[in-house]
């Protein structure tokens, strides 16, 4: 029996290393991983007591397929909070997951042979979904030049080389952690505005910055003009095994992605979302501020000890949790170094090759989102092991 075309995209190899970092592991190894975008701490205590309570004794069938009203309620209230943008929880879809949320939005937005422009590098799964999903993945070249993140001028050289449908950005980005500014922002919904192309913003690493020099701001601003938000409980609030996120949506894609909803997943988990409302407690936030915290730490050190890892250039750590660094000096590609350092260090990271197809070979991902002192200890084998690659 034939295997469909759309099936053919590149496995995440971000998976594969964590597979063989969990092998190794169970093998009786001291690994240390941070291969995968993945808080260490999980969910807080507020959330999980809310999910002890719903596991004895509430009702967890099938909710309505954009989300449970409450839940619904709390992230527009979430928004007043911390962006003063007004948001009609009507305009509100949860997802299973921000990866869910990203399938139903392409659907919602895009046709089969639709031109979608993102940036490179980037996370693998926008090309991956929307190939599988028959559209044209227009890729930016965006380096340092650029700060990792896509311009308006690329934009334009893309739609005057064969027209655009699309843009996704992501800021924080994945691997790179780079930002967009609101000036930056606010020019790029203008420009998708003025050229009826839509603009698909990730935002699951909101949260999670460190630098005054970039603030944080929303496309939920621009739901007017058409921008669609992806956004995740997976990494601010740590819950990434609960399948919980949620789109902003323009007021033309609510009926689509209602019934797509209900097509594709019926309704997102039912206990995740219950619980999740307690992540909007004053104690879920206090604690995804202090996660906040700790990889703040994390990378601090980690910063420090940039010349001693010998990883230039490195990306602009703005915000997430990666350390995104080339290791062309040492001579292997990035595939063959990630799978030594596993193997003869115990250190899991990711190559760029996920990320960046053209020049993810010099690259590597590290995540810091696991406790300081475990990021501290990998440091230190990587530097030891490097060490032997150059005597």
């Amino acid at each position: 029996m034939k295997v469909s075309r759309r099936s053919h995209v590149p496995p995440f190899a971000v998976m594969e290393v964590l597979a063989a970092a969990n092998s190794r592991r169970a093998a009786g190894h001291d690994v240390l991983n941070l291969c995968a975008g993945e808080p260490s701490t999980g969910a807080s205590d507020v959330v999980r007591e809310r999910a002890a309570d719903l596991l004895r004794g509430a009702d967890l069938g099938y909710t309505e397929a954009m989300g449970v009203p409450a839940l619904r309620a709390e992230i527009a209230g979430h928004y007043r909070r911390w962006y003063d943008v007004e948001v009609d929880p009507a305009r509100i879809a949860v997802t299973t997951g921000s990866s869910g949320g990203f399938v139903l939005a392409f659907l919602a937005a895009f046709d089969v042979g639709d031109r979608v422009a993102l940036a490179r590098p980037g996370y693998p799964a926008y090309k991956n979904i929307l190939s599988a999903l028959g559209c044209e993945v227009v890729e930016l070249d965006c380096g340092p030049q650029t700060r990792y993140q896509p311009t308006v001028s690329q934009l334009m050289e893309a739609y005057y080389g064969g027209g655009l449908d699309g843009v996704v950005v992501a800021s924080p980005a994945n691997p790179t952690g780079t930002m967009i500014t609101p000036a930056e922002l606010d020019a790029i919904a203008g420009w998708c505005a003025d050229h009826d192309v839509r603009l698909i913003s990730d935002e699951i690493y909101h949260g999670i910055a460190y630098t005054d020099d970039v603030q944080q701001s929303t496309a939920a601003s621009y739901t007017d003009r058409g921008a669609v938000v992806v956004n995740s409980f997976s990494k601010y609030w740590a819950m990434t095994g609960w399948r919980l996120g949620w789109l902003v949506l323009p007021d033309e894609l609510v009926g689509p992605v209602d019934a797509l909803a209900g097509n594709v997943a019926l309704s997102p988990p039912a206990l995740a979302q219950h619980a999740g409302i307690a992540a909007f407690t004053p104690a879920g936030y206090a604690a995804a501020a202090e996660n906040v915290a700790a990889y703040a730490a994390s990378r601090a050190a980690l910063l420090d000890r940039v010349d001693e890892l010998g990883w230039r250039p490195v990306a602009p750590a703005d915000g997430a949790f990666y350390l995104y660094g080339n290791v062309s000096r040492f001579g292997l590609d990035a595939v063959t170094y990630c799978a030594r350092l596993l193997a003869e260090a115990d250190v899991a990271i990711t190559p760029g090759t996920d990320f960046d197809a053209e020049r993810g070979r010099d690259w590597v991902r590290l995540s810091f989102a696991a406790a300081p002192d475990v990021v501290a200890r990998a440091v230190d084998r990587i530097v030891a092991w490097q060490a032997t690659l150059e005597c």
